[in-house]
């Protein structure tokens, strides 16, 4: 009778032993899984993050190269009037050097 309560005890104790293991894994468990989850949602902001900051750097370049365009129209226009004017000044002179030529 002895050896049989003492079985039973050691049965028992085993029991809630291994009861009280199974509760550790699973909290164990959890917070792995809570980890993992906390990492994830980590990484698609630091994606997020680095997309949005690409994209504003493209916009940047973009925004940055249309401007340079246009200066470069802008200066290529006011040369051309330029050259203009002075190729209108130089035949008016001409013009005027050959009409006095004909009075004399």
């Amino acid at each position: 009778m002895k050896k049989l309560a003492i079985t039973a005890l050691a049965a028992l104790s085993l029991a809630a032993c291994s009861q009280n293991a199974q509760n550790e894994t699973a909290e164990a468990a959890n917070a792995t899984a809570a980890d993992a989850s906390a990492a994830t949602g980590e990484a698609v902001s630091d994606v997020d993050a680095a997309t949005e900051n690409a994209f504003g750097s493209a916009e940047q370049s973009l925004d940055q190269t249309g401007q340079a365009i246009e200066n470069g129209a802008e200066t290529t226009g006011a040369a051309i009037a330029n050259g203009a004017d002075a190729a209108a000044d130089a035949t008016g002179n001409v013009l005027t050097k050959a009409g006095k030529a004909i009075e004399d």
